[in-house]
């Protein structure tokens, strides 16, 4: 096993919304898909990063407690931290130092998740 993790799942309560917030955050449109269940918008990643998505419509609920997923911050997560508030979320936590393991941030997205940013930088 390479990672942990590979795959996760951001709820939303309102679809559009939250495709819209999360594109203008990370500068990159989310690929959709729609199928007879729910509706899904996929973050962008390579072919051996961690995938994950937007869903909206399986029964999930956007939570702030719990579970916490750290997206790419890049080289520095404060280029995508200094947009969150303006695309209608909330930073509940400026980009901090967790010394050698680099920097993070968190902030509740448009749908009430609580999302970490981490980078090196």
């Amino acid at each position: 096993m390479s990672n942990a993790i590979n795959w996760f799942e951001l709820p939303a309560v309102n679809f559009k919304r939250a495709v819209k917030f999360y594109g203008d955050i990370l500068g990159q449109e989310l690929q959709l898909m729609d199928n007879e269940q729910m509706q899904m918008a996929f973050f962008p990643t390579s072919d051996k990063g961690v995938g994950g998505c937007l869903t909206y419509g399986n029964g999930n609920k956007p939570n702030s407690e719990g579970a916490l997923v750290y997206l790419n911050g890049g080289d520095n997560l404060e280029q995508y931290l200094s947009k969150v508030e303006t695309a209608g979320g909330k930073i509940i936590m400026e980009k901090t130092s967790i010394g050698e393991n680099g920097y993070m941030g968190l902030f509740l997205d448009s749908e009430g998740n609580r999302v970490a940013l981490h980078s090196m930088n």
